[in-house]
């Protein structure tokens, strides 16, 4: 099943300016879920990922991996919900300790862990601050870049850009220069895109992506 959903995404047609979506609009071909039970449907051409009570962090991952690109997406959250798209992210089969700086941190097997564009509709306002999820916490917060807090638009449609190239990764939130962070722990992985557990909570919470498309840079 796996091999039939990485030849799907690599079946999907290339853009003459190298742009390729990541998501057909129709099916979730080319897409694996780990980590939690949130349910990812097909609505309106977007996919909407919903909250489940009592389950962890969920992800919808890429089958390929990708290192150095540009990505783009819209999406659309509720503002209770927190979420984020990961970037350069891994999941293990067994349990393993890895060593970042002198520091060991312990990845249990199905845990998606690496860098996550932080979706955030909360008062804090820290879309498009990048986060180690399931490692280091924080990377790059948003506390003191104003103009990029005041970027994101509660209840409406938002704009990600991402670009990773070598250590350097930087994020835009509707246009406007979020995060700047240059970091060389994983320099290749999935992309994601994250239902935050949401614990006993009973209603469902959700959100939307659309448009995901990705540029390899050479």
């Amino acid at each position: 099943m796996k091999t039939l959903a990485l030849l799907t995404l690599l079946a999907v047609p290339q853009s003459d300016d190298g742009w390729t979506p990541l998501f057909n609009g129709k099916d979730l071909d080319g897409w694996v879920q780990k980590g939690g039970k949130a349910k990812y449907r097909i609505e309106d051409g977007a996919i909407v990922g919903s909250s489940v009570p009592d389950t962890p962090n969920s992800f919808l991952c890429t089958a390929k991996e990708y290192g150095d690109f540009a990505l783009e997406l819209e999406f659309k959250v509720d503002p209770a919900l927190n979420s984020g798209v990961q970037i350069r992210s891994q999941c293990f089969d067994e349990a393993k300790t890895i060593k970042v700086g002198e520091k060991e941190f312990k990845i249990g097997a199905g845990r998606v862990h690496g860098y996550q564009v932080e979706i955030d509709p909360s008062a804090r306002a820290y879309s498009g601050g990048i986060y180690d999820e399931g490692r280091r916490g924080w990377l790059k917060d948003l506390k003191d870049n104003e103009p990029a807090r005041k970027a994101f638009k509660a209840g409406e449609w938002n704009q990600f850009k991402v670009e990773c190239k070598g250590e350097s990764i930087k994020t835009w939130i509707n246009g406007v220069p979020a995060a700047d962070l240059t970091d060389g722990v994983t320099p290749k992985g999935f992309i994601a895109l994250q239902v935050h557990g949401v614990g006993k909570k009973v209603e469902a919470l959700e959100i939307r992506w659309r448009n995901i498309r990705l540029k390899e840079l050479k």
